[in-house]
């Protein structure tokens, strides 16, 4: 990959940019095996406030890798669900996660010696 590819309006940063948030990554991932409404995103996922939920969805929706669906129900049903674009980035999201249990240790271990060097 080009060097060039990382400048500040490039298209890898946007896609940087888009896993930047945690709760986005972590909210696509919640929705890998289908629809779900938001309480059931909120159980799934966990640690997940319900205003934190709906900015993320929000932000999924606006760049286009999520579709919200209402249904004229009572009481009124909201569903969420990946769009292809969003499907797309389900095997980069598990990439990064083999990488992250792969190497989860040696971050914690490098942060612990960074933090005794600066207690000396």
């Amino acid at each position: 990959m080009e060097a060039s590819l990382f400048l500040a309006d490039c298209q890898a940063r946007l896609a940087f940019d888009l896993v930047a948030n945690t709760w986005n990554a972590v909210v696509v991932w919640a929705l890998r095996h289908g629809p779900r409404r938001p309480g059931r995103l909120r159980e799934e996922i966990g640690g997940i406030s319900p205003k934190v939920l709906t900015e993320t969805l929000r932000r999924l929706e606006f760049n286009g890798l999520v579709v919200r669906r209402a249904y004229a129900e009572a009481p009124p049903r909201v569903e969420y669900e990946l769009t292809e674009l969003g499907r797309s980035l389900l095997g980069p999201i598990e990439a990064f996660g083999v990488w992250a249990s792969d190497h989860a240790d040696d971050v914690m271990a490098a942060q612990d010696r960074r933090s005794r060097d600066h207690m000396m």
